[in-house]
């Protein structure tokens, strides 16, 4: 850890820090919510959709760097907010935020953070901070603001050296729904909002472990009648709601450690053939009722341009086909893992790593992206129709 004689000075007008766990300390100007929190700090490289990721529970106690350099310059909104719950903690920009120049805005960026208890740091040099993610891992941190520029930097530094980290942690419990929802919406066309979807069947009971609102939406989309409910929804009580398919979500947290719960129940759900979707840690659960494990990434994948490969037999029609996918993860499936009756169906070409399985004679697959595109490309909507055509 550095020592306070070899800190860099705190620059002259300095509102914001980000503190790392090793005692490095990152200055700029700081907004949104004033004081402190705690969390992993990760990158995403998306280039649109700032609102979206600030609001994806998947980025529950994280710290998000984003790599396009102006961001809160359209605004933000109502209708692009994805989910009601906790999302990201803060975020590091590199450029100051601007006024909002766009049709859609009904609030400044810098007062939605405040709004919703977010912190802001921009003046940071993204790059670099991104460069060190990948060559050292994401690390656990502190990101603060103090209009006056009053900071204990040796409190911030013990707290970040205090936190536990995200692996072994359930999240999903913390950001899943309290109660049971009957989903309505439908998904977004400009000048029209949200679509809302009839009462129709297949049946879809969804599990919430932290979800996107466009997922379901994207399911209303594809023509299915979707309930909602919480992480810790019990087989007997998904079962009593007569689902023709089970949708298992996205989420925080380690999927090891909210398996300890979940994991029983698609596990049950499996030997009974239930069909079963899952995107996320919904995949990475699926997975491990499946037989296989899970492992903590080293930097994780985020952003809306990550190219992933259709491998193996299932998808008999597009094999080798590239889809350009959104991504928001830190943990991953272990290919070396997958039992024989698991079949590797998707990988990333960055890394090779596991993104899809399916389960040989069963109507069960997932996927490690995020095919809802929001934001992001919409290369991956035929998930959701095979999912629901495949019901009844």
């Amino acid at each position: 850890m550095a020592s306070a004689a070899s800190r860099p000075a705190q620059p002259q007008g300095a509102t914001g820090v980000l503190i790392l766990a090793d005692g490095t300390v990152i200055w700029g100007k700081g907004f949104g919510a004033t004081g402190d929190a705690v969390g992993e700090v990760c990158f995403n490289t998306s280039m649109t959709g700032y609102q979206e990721v600030m609001t994806d529970p998947s980025y529950a106690a994280q710290i998000v760097t984003f790599t396009f350099p102006h961001i809160g310059n359209v605004g933000t909104n109502a209708e692009d907010i994805e989910s009601r719950v906790e999302g990201a903690v803060g975020c590091v920009v590199r450029e100051e935020v601007t006024p909002a120049s766009n049709f859609r805005s009904e609030q400044q960026f810098t007062e939605w953070m405040e709004a919703n208890d977010k912190i802001g740091l921009s003046g940071v040099d993204t790059r670099a901070l991104t460069r060190r993610i990948r060559l050292a891992g994401a690390p656990n941190a502190v990101i603060a603001h103090s209009p006056e520029g009053k900071f204990d930097i040796d409190a911030l530094i013990a707290k970040a050296q205090g936190w536990a980290g995200l692996e072994g942690m359930d999240l999903a419990s913390r950001v899943t729904r309290e109660a049971l929802e009957d989903w309505r919406g439908s998904y977004w066309r400009l000048g029209h909002g949200y679509g809302e979807g009839p009462d129709v069947s297949p049946h879809v009971v969804a599990i919430d472990y932290g979800a996107k609102d466009n997922i379901f939406r994207n399911l209303v989309r594809a023509g299915a009648k979707v309930t909602v409910v919480p992480a810790t929804t019990s087989l007997e009580e998904i079962l009593a709601l007569k689902p023709d398919g089970v949708f298992l979500s996205n989420g925080p947290g380690d999927p090891a450690a909210t398996g300890e719960y979940a994991v029983p129940v698609i596990k049950a759900l499996l030997d009974m053939d239930m069909p079963l979707f899952g995107i996320c840690l919904g995949h990475q659960m699926l997975a491990l009722a499946a037989g296989a494990k899970t492992i903590k990434m080293h930097q994780g994948h985020r952003g809306a341009n990550h190219p992933v490969q259709r491998v193996g037999n299932t998808w008999q029609t597009s094999r080798d086909l590239v889809e350009i996918t959104s991504m928001n993860h830190g943990f991953a499936v272990d290919a070396a893992t997958l039992p024989p009756d698991v079949e590797q169906t998707h990988v990333s070409l960055f890394d090779g790593s596991n993104c899809g399985i399916a389960i040989k004679g069963k109507r069960a697959f997932g996927v490690q992206y995020h095919p809802e595109a929001s934001p992001g490309p919409q290369d991956s909507f035929y998930l959701f129709e095979k999912f629901v055509g495949g019901l009844g």
